[in-house]
């Protein structure tokens, strides 16, 4: 049975790993608290003593839910899929449900790693060509795994963690100048899903600790 207190996400704005437990718990219709960590005010509030002891890696998001806490996005997607109501994040199919673990790995383990903030903060003045390149370099493998398992959605015509995974990549690329129309099935799915209501109400523009300059 799953608790009847609220979950705690401990998060940032603009993490996408923050935003894919946002749109997981939106799609899910769960309430849950939200806690801002600012990953650069006062030299980077993950770090804190006192967050160490939620995220032993000293990274967004740690979810405190059901008695524990979680600290991996996929692994907080997963655990909320199992133990609360409303769509399947996971597809029955095990084949399709392979598929959406693969996308969700390939941009989870081998996109978003690379361009995070605490990588880009160490390459320095060349950060933004270091994130382009490796953007890049991941859409041009998810350009036709995404060919081949696209319906409406990246996996079929049911939304999964796939797509909650796509569209915070996508946001990433457009702000690292990345050209998204060389990748068409890509760019169709992410223009489809961000007309999601649960897409939109946890996009970055719109969140407690948005600065005001960057609110929708």
């Amino acid at each position: 049975m799953a608790s009847q207190t609220k979950p705690v996400l401990h998060g940032y704005f603009r993490s996408s790993c923050s935003w894919r437990v946002r749109i997981a718990f939106a799609l899910k219709g769960i309430e849950y608290d939200q806690v801002p960590v600012n990953l650069i005010k006062d030299g980077g509030q993950q770090l804190t003593e006192q967050y160490q002891k939620l995220n032993p890696m000293q990274q967004v998001p740690a979810v405190e839910i059901d008695g524990i806490t979680l600290s991996q996005s996929l692994a907080v997607i997963q655990y909320i899929d199992e133990t609360r109501p409303g769509p399947r994040l996971l597809p029955a199919d095990p084949k399709k449900r392979a598929q959406v673990r693969m996308i969700s790995d390939v941009i989870a383990s081998g996109i978003q790693p690379l361009q995070n903030l605490y990588v880009i903060q160490k390459i320095g003045a060349e950060k933004m060509q270091w994130a382009h390149h490796f953007i890049d370099r991941g859409f041009q493998a998810l350009e036709p795994i995404l060919k081949q398992t696209a319906g409406k959605y990246c996996v079929g015509d049911e939304i999964s963690m796939a797509d909650i995974c796509l569209v915070p990549q996508v946001y990433n690329a457009q702000r690292f100048k990345v050209d998204v129309e060389q990748y068409p099935t890509i760019k169709r799915l992410n223009q489809t899903l961000v007309e999601i209501e649960a897409f939109k109400v946890t996009n970055p523009s719109c969140q407690p600790d948005t600065p005001a300059d960057l609110r929708a």
